[in-house]
């Protein structure tokens, strides 16, 4: 008797707790539905191309206009940024580093100060340099009186002219001295001045190659640190030999060549330069020839041995037909009639510029051509202009809707999740729903709630009562 009454408390027990996560679940599906149902409606409608026209015979495109335009004749290639001027900062003198004036990566004027070594032994010889540039003056400012007493003597006949030639001798020989002393100050204040590195060029500091208390020397290959100029800083890329000529002509006109520079993705503009100089002779090889752009990089954003995709604008247009290059396909382009059908127009493509191409062909200023939907189209087919964006939008709310409710299922504990799975599609959409509705931290407290609730029911349940089949 007792096995039974505890078979019919823990049927009891699954009874309530699936009621209540039965109606949970109900609730959440029918407010998530509620909240999904025109954003399914709008995706829906850009996709299906009977909805267009109350006939549904009407293909939905995207249309582009014909217009005129100056067009830019670019020439693409692959280059490398190269610093203006490059400099290893290296002790002339050599000594313990003292100490260190600059931080890495810093922009630094030339002339500025970056480090100091121990000018102490510099200093002493200097010192001794100069003392014995003292004496030998001394000397040399004694025998010079002794000279002029020499000479004043001889002019009274009163002393031989063999003692006033030696004494000039003399004077000379210490005239000498007093000069290799001179040179030897002069040596010594510059070693001593080599104990301040200076920066020899304006630009912008590397990493650190030594550190306070190293002892530094002019042998060092690495040196202190690298200086890079990249205020200007220019560009090498290479272009074809077919381009040659007109590139010597616009240069030797004066007309500047305006040079862009994209990123690897060809998606961002990095800067906008001007052609400087070609090379002096083309690569038998690859059948291309060097050429160098400079640019400001005020902003700093350019570094060298940095890859970057050029764009050589070598020529420019004026006032040429231009189509969208989405509407070419295979030289023809799909034109929109004033009734709404399209014809097919035969077209010689020209220059491309971005996302505009230049044609030759029986188009007007102003004419519609299909740019999205070609491939769905024949020869005066029926068609529904509609905007572009349409369906990237209704895509984008589609992806939305997706990644919360993936966002949700998330949050569920396993036990929840599992019980969704076992739910018909209107009860997992008013689950959803109302889970929507509540905050994350309500959510799971309530669920908490219900579970100890659902417990405590089934607790205080007579173990008298008929169980629920």
């Amino acid at each position: 008797m007792s096995s039974w009454s505890a078979v019919r408390q823990q049927g009891r027990v699954r009874w309530w707790f699936v009621s209540l996560v039965l109606l949970a679940a109900a609730a959440a599906g029918a407010w998530w539905w509620k909240q999904q149902a025109p954003a399914a409606a709008s995706a829906g409608a850009a996709r299906a191309p009977g909805r267009f026209s109350g006939a549904g015979a009407a293909q939905p495109v995207s249309v582009g206009v014909v217009q005129r335009q100056d067009l830019r004749v670019m020439v693409s290639a692959i280059g490398t940024m190269s610093a203006r001027a490059t400099a290893v900062v290296r002790a002339k003198a050599s000594g313990e580093l003292l100490s260190i004036k600059f931080k890495e990566g810093d922009e630094v004027k030339a002339g500025q100060l970056l480090a100091e070594i121990d000018s102490r032994s510099y200093q002493a010889t200097l010192t001794q340099a100069q003392g014995n540039l003292q004496r030998d003056q001394a000397q040399l400012k004694n025998a010079q009186l002794d000279l002029q007493r020499y000479q004043d003597l001889l002019a009274k006949d009163s002393i031989a002219a063999q003692q006033v030639d030696t004494q000039k001798a003399l004077v000379r020989q210490l005239e000498g001295t007093v000069a290799a002393d001179q040179a030897q100050v002069d040596a010594a204040k510059l070693q001593l001045s080599y104990t301040r590195i200076t920066a020899p060029i304006s630009g912008r500091l590397g990493l650190r190659q030594a550190d306070v208390g190293n002892v530094v020397g002019p042998s060092d290959a690495a040196g202190i640190v690298t200086i890079t100029q990249v205020r200007p800083i220019d560009a090498v890329f290479s272009v074809p030999e077919a381009q040659l000529v007109a590139i010597n002509q616009r240069l030797q006109s004066g007309a500047s060549l305006p040079v862009e520079l994209w990123d690897r993705e060809q998606k961002q503009r990095l800067a906008r330069g001007r052609l400087g100089a070609v090379d002096n002779a083309i690569d038998a090889t690859t059948g291309t020839i060097k050429a160098k752009a400079a640019f400001a990089n005020e902003e700093g954003a350019l570094f060298p041995n940095q890859f970057v995709n050029v764009k050589l604008q070598v020529n420019l247009l004026k006032d040429v037909l231009t189509v969208p290059s989405t509407a070419v396909q295979n030289n023809y382009v799909y034109l929109v009639r004033p009734d709404g059908t399209v014809t097919q127009r035969r077209i010689r493509v020209g220059v491309v510029d971005g996302d505009r191409v230049s044609v030759e062909g029986e188009l007007q200023d102003g004419d519609q051509v299909v740019t999205d939907g070609i491939d769905r189209l024949r020869e005066g087919a029926k068609v529904a202009v509609i905007d572009s964006g349409a369906a990237t939008r209704a895509d984008a709310a589609a992806q939305d809707a997706g990644a919360r409710r993936t966002a949700l299922m998330a949050s569920l504990t396993p036990q929840e999740r599992e019980q969704v799975a076992k739910m018909t599609q209107e009860e997992r959409r008013a689950f959803f729903r109302n889970r929507r509705a509540q905050a994350p931290q309500a959510a799971a407290s309530g669920a908490s709630a219900a579970v100890a609730s659902t417990q405590a029911a089934s607790a205080a349940a007579s173990p008298g009562s008929a169980p629920v089949r």
